[in-house]
């Protein structure tokens, strides 16, 4: 296995691959860019995008209970995993894997305890990076959120940084919403320094365990809101939701399975298991609420012009969803991602890319207004 590439030069273009499997637990995402530069002279050309779903039975794995030797299992074989989207990523591009400089895997979150949640804050992200440099002889940096954790941050959100690199515009100020698993913002101007980046609260996580549930496993998610457009939301069990504790936080915060996870999922079904479509209805107007008064709270009074929020992530896909996002926020534009040109699926595993790519030149790319943390910092572990 040969060492990383000498990074004296950032001006040499770098092939990074990007790899993630987000809160949904639905696929792993593989990318290959090419970067050239860093911090602010950082640009960025995505080249290709893979996208590897998991079986049912494993998605089922990696959500049920676990105790150390499944999460041991689960390290090495989504390790393998990560490996096989990389290089079915590399090989759809024409290249071999002695043509990539690095490999950034930010992995399958397991727990993600902040602050608010733990004692002891820590986060846990499985796919093994030895596994993955083994198989491609390619290093990989992985394991990016412990370092702002121990430097006081919330390890999350991280896409603040690649959203500030890669879409900024001059006189504008942009806001980027991710409606994955866990749905956060990035608010992006001109300075890195002025950066507004936070978990606004549940994403798709509710929605998918209900339509698990309400289709017997046949619907991982609520594809094209076909199951949440049969019914109309529970009005008080809705206002019920929307005092979960997390939402009185404010930011810097972070979420994760912890608060809007099976737990959650569970006491709904609890509550009205004979109105399954009802209550897929209330776990969609509650992630459109609550993502809806996070603006209202801390982006709109701070920035008075919005140039347009830019949707991204598998809610962006759902149009009963977006439909609903689109008028509770307006006046302010809703967009998806992709009008600036950029495929919306491949944004966060190319935000690793970009991570893994600043690791080599040792460039911080956290970002303290976001995470909380006392400094910014060189994130992730390089596997030679």
């Amino acid at each position: 296995m040969r060492p990383p590439r000498s990074p004296a030069d950032p001006s040499r273009p770098r092939l990074c691959v990007g790899l993630i499997s987000g809160t949904s637990v639905d696929a792993v995402e593989a990318v290959l860019c090419k970067i050239e530069g860093t911090g602010p002279s950082v640009t960025l050309k995505l080249l290709t995008h893979v996208s590897r779903p998991f079986p049912p039975e494993f998605i089922q794995r990696v959500l049920g209970p676990q105790d150390a030797r499944s999460l041991c299992e689960l390290n090495f074989e989504l390790g393998e995993r990560f490996a096989e989207a990389a290089q079915a990523v590399i090989t759809r591009a024409g290249l071999r894997n002695g043509d990539v400089d690095v490999i950034g895997s930010h992995g399958q979150t397991m727990a993600h305890l902040p602050t608010s949640l733990s004692t002891t804050p820590s986060t846990l992200q499985l796919g093994e990076a030895s596994v993955i440099a083994e198989r491609l002889g390619i290093p990989v940096v992985s394991d990016f959120r412990t370092r702002d954790m121990a430097a006081g941050g919330q390890g999350a959100p991280l896409v603040p940084y690649f959203d500030w690199a890669v879409f900024r515009q001059p006189g504008a100020v942009r806001a980027f919403q991710n409606i994955g698993g866990i749905a956060n913002v990035s608010v992006v101007g001109e300075r890195l320094d002025d950066v507004l980046a936070f978990d606004t609260g549940p994403g798709n996580m509710v929605l998918d365990g209900l339509a698990r549930r309400m289709t017997g496993g046949k619907l991982q998610c609520d594809l094209d809101g076909q199951l949440s457009r049969q019914g109309k939301p529970i009005p008080a069990l809705l206002a019920d939701l929307l005092t979960h504790p997390f939402f009185a936080l404010p930011p810097p915060r972070s979420a994760g399975r912890e608060g809007f996870g099976e737990a959650l999922v569970s006491f709904l079904w609890e509550q009205s298991p004979d109105r399954p479509a009802d209550l897929l209805a209330t776990a969609l107007a509650f992630t459109v609420e609550a993502t809806a008064r996070a603006y209202e709270a801390y982006v709109l009074p701070r920035f008075k012009s919005l140039e347009a929020v830019y949707v991204s992530g598998g809610g962006s896909r759902n149009p009963a969803l977006m439909e609903r996002f689109t008028a509770r926020l307006g006046p302010v534009p809703v967009k998806p991602l992709d009008t600036l040109g950029f495929p919306e699926g491949a944004k966060e595993a190319a935000c690793f890319a970009l991570l893994a790519a600043e690791h080599l030149l040792g460039t911080p790319a956290n970002v303290p207004s976001a995470t909380g943390a006392r400094r910014r910092v060189v994130l992730g572990k390089l596997t030679p």
